[in-house]
């Protein structure tokens, strides 16, 4: 069992652990910060420094967008989820309209609101299937170029978790796709287990259902 963490408020770049692996752009080697197994023992906030990028993965129905609602937004950044683009189309929509039809669409907003946040300049906190390893590269590029860092954040739920909370939510995706994403999802977590992170990101906060939970803020400080 690990230990508990002490305190409310753990920045995300100070004292952890460092791990061998490809090096991150800022010329550090990535660090692995793991919250799982603590029975909810961990921080209730995360602080990272201004104009950082944070990536949010996990599998459909792990809770990204309920995560995302819930800690970004005081704290200075801009949320960019994929799930509110598709609720704006889909309410501007007739209801029967299959998604498939209008989903290239989504996607083609999604991103031009992902670009127009970019060049904010500002914070930018973006949920991510976990499948699209371009956009991270474009991220980590956009992170080196304005002299800050690229971290993500991993869901670790299990598929059955995952599954219920799409039924909660009245919208899964397709036994296809949903293997292609949680290929894609255990694909990071084990690389980030092994200290193996993407291009460019600097470092990896493992969370498990209980640290979610906890979880209730997103710090970004400094310049």
């Amino acid at each position: 069992m690990h230990k508990a963490v002490a305190g409310a408020y753990v920045a995300a770049g100070a004292a952890r652990r460092a791990v061998p692996g490809q090096r991150a752009a800022t010329g550090r080697g990535p660090v692995v910060r793991d919250l799982r197994g603590r029975a909810g023992r961990t921080p209730r906030r995360l602080g990272f420094a201004r104009g950082d990028l944070i990536v949010v993965s996990g599998l459909p129905g792990s809770g990204k967008s309920t995560l995302m609602r819930r800690v970004v937004g005081a704290g200075g950044a801009v949320r960019v989820d994929s799930q509110d683009t598709r609720d704006r189309w889909a309410a501007r929509l007739p209801r029967l309209l299959p998604y498939a039809v209008y989903r290239p669409l989504v996607r083609l907003a999604h991103f031009a609101g992902l670009r127009r946040a970019l060049r904010s300049g500002g914070s930018v906190v973006l949920h991510d299937c976990g499948t699209q390893a371009w956009v991270r590269r474009w991220l980590a590029r956009e992170a080196g170029r304005r002299g800050a860092e690229l971290h993500l954040m991993l869901l670790d739920v299990d598929a059955d978790t995952a599954l219920a909370g799409q039924r909660d939510r009245g919208r899964g995706v397709s036994r296809y796709a949903f293997a292609r994403h949680r290929r894609a999802v255990a694909g990071l977590v084990e690389s980030a287990e092994r200290g193996a992170l993407p291009w460019g990101c600097a470092s990896a906060v493992l969370l498990d259902r209980d640290a979610t939970d906890v979880l209730n803020g997103i710090g970004f400080e400094g310049s």
